[in-house]
């Protein structure tokens, strides 16, 4: 077997499709999309330098195996990376000299950012590689299903309508808010949150336009969205009907149907389950609020959108409050895992 190393050509990627087949892991079919022709990011696009391993015989190469690392616009400290290997062609040191290859590469990113990330799967080969080559988890994330019902529905004071009694059948209204998805005060409480639960990995800084686009646009999938507020102020003190709306506490933007998971789809088929499927939803909160407070507004809001019909949310470990609601869901049956962790790794 002889391997040599080149830069990507275009038909590479039909090539090594035909030779790798199906992705070990979701994570893997995410990054086959990265594999394309290296750029030197004059043109708008980000930096990337992609290779390709062939193993020659007889005059002939064949592509087997292939690299890359690129520069990113959203958390910029730090370069993707992603290596493959066909799997007869795995523990001969390709994978090994790719990943040195592409190391020499990032000492060269116009950005002056040298170290690298990746997305792998637990208790995998490319989790043991990454280990293997001192990149060590920063992040775990998981795909939660929530069942309806799983938390109790939160109960809102009467609302009293301008000194008139207390009226039970608005309760509520005034701080359980529909909000448009192109709100500048959702905007700045989505992208502030982002941010914070994102030390570990800085998104730099995001203006309204990026959290739009991120997470607010139509393009995004993005439908709806609602919020919780705190209870409404007076500028006039207490017994006088509030002038303005309360600070949003916690909010919870929902996407497209997110899709059914194996064994939903087979208990749909077999007729043992109406196979349901979960609405993706993105819940998060003021990040100016105390730590007890945020935990209660995202337990609340999380009850309410989850009331009927099933959700499906990301929990990274960096998101304590939303932890702090569904990991005991986890442990007792009443939410589950759509899927395997994804870990994100670093040198």
């Amino acid at each position: 077997m002889a391997i040599e190393y080149r830069e990507w050509r275009e038909g590479d990627d039909l090539a090594l499709l035909e030779i790798w087949g199906d992705p070990d892991t979701f994570q893997a079919g995410q990054f086959r999309g990265a594999l394309t022709a290296s750029s030197d990011g004059a043109d708008g696009t980000p930096w990337r330098r992609t290779i390709v391993a062939e193993d020659v015989q007889d005059g002939v190469g064949i592509p087997v195996a292939a690299g890359v690392v690129y520069e990113a616009t959203l958390h910029p400290e730090r370069l993707w990376s992603y290596v493959e290997v066909a799997r007869d062609h795995r523990r001969s040191g390709i994978g090994a000299t790719l990943l040195t290859m592409l190391r020499r590469e990032a000492e060269r990113s116009p950005s002056g950012v040298t170290r690298l990330r990746a997305k792998v799967q637990p208790d995998t080969p490319g989790a043991a590689f990454a280990e293997a080559f001192g990149l060590s988890p920063i992040q775990r994330s998981r795909l939660v299903i929530v069942e309806p019902g799983a938390l109790k529905l939160p109960v809102f004071p009467a609302k009293d309508d301008g000194g008139r009694p207390a009226n039970d059948e608005n309760a509520g209204s005034d701080v359980v808010m529909d909000l448009a998805t192109g709100s500048v005060e959702l905007t700045d409480v989505v992208g502030r949150y982002y941010t914070s639960i994102h030390g570990w990995d800085s998104p730099g800084v995001l203006s309204v336009g990026q959290v739009q686009k991120l997470f607010l646009d139509d393009l995004t999938g993005a439908h709806g969205a609602i919020v919780l507020r705190a209870e409404p102020e007076s500028a006039f003190g207490a017994g006088v009907a509030p002038s303005r709306k309360g600070r949003i506490r916690a909010f919870a933007v929902s996407y497209a149907e997110a899709s059914q998971d194996p064994a939903q789809e087979r208990a749909a088929q077999d007729g043992t389950s109406p196979g349901a499927a979960a609405t993706d939803v993105f819940v998060g909160h003021d990040p100016a609020l105390e730590p007890e407070d945020a935990a209660a507004a995202v337990r609340d809001m999380l009850a309410l959108i989850a009331y009927q019909h099933p959700v499906m949310l990301e929990l990274d470990d960096s998101m304590t409050a939303l932890r702090a609601a569904v990991e005991p869901l986890l442990e007792n049956g009443k939410a589950r895992l759509a899927g395997a962790e994804t870990l994100i790794v670093s040198d």
